[in-house]
């Protein structure tokens, strides 16, 4: 069952045994985008929210998110983090909550890096949904990783 490598000879969840694996550097980039009415957005980046600076409160929730994702995510592996970047930046129709995530280790940090733009984004939609309530987060991907046996990828 190499090709499902996180269930053992008889199916069961596992974690995976990352021992034998060489240590390597090793980043990933993800991205989570807060679709968000003229007013939340003018909100978010005029820093006139009433729950007041929801860029740096995301900045940090995202940074946060990365750091526990092996409290969140049941198979993954708990991870050295040398790094976390957070920004969260305009687009048309909202923000996009960008998070880029560096170790060097056994194992990527690709979840590392989609859980802290996720939990970015949910910051940012509860500092918003008094102005907007129908705000809405998607997609939540991975756009970029580096490192390791498979190397680089990117969207």
């Amino acid at each position: 069952m190499d090709e499902l490598a996180h269930l053992d000879e008889e199916g069961r969840p596992r974690m995976v045994d990352v021992g034998a694996k060489a240590e390597t550097a090793r980043e990933a980039t993800a991205e989570a985008i807060v679709h968000l009415n003229a007013a939340g957005r003018e909100a978010v980046f005029s820093g006139t929210l009433p729950k007041g600076d929801a860029l740096g409160v995301a900045r940090v929730a995202a940074i946060a998110g990365a750091k526990r994702t092996a409290d969140l995510i049941p198979l993954c592996h708990p991870i050295a983090i040398t790094a976390v970047f957070a920004d969260v930046e305009p687009v048309e129709g909202g923000a996009r909550v960008v998070v880029t995530v560096r170790t060097v280790g056994r194992t990527g940090v690709e979840m590392e890096a989609i859980t802290g733009a996720a939990i970015g984004a949910i910051t940012l939609y509860d500092m918003v949904k008094s102005l907007d309530r129908g705000a809405e987060i998607g997609p939540v991907r991975l756009i970029a990783k580096s490192g390791g046996r498979s190397g680089e990828w990117v969207r």
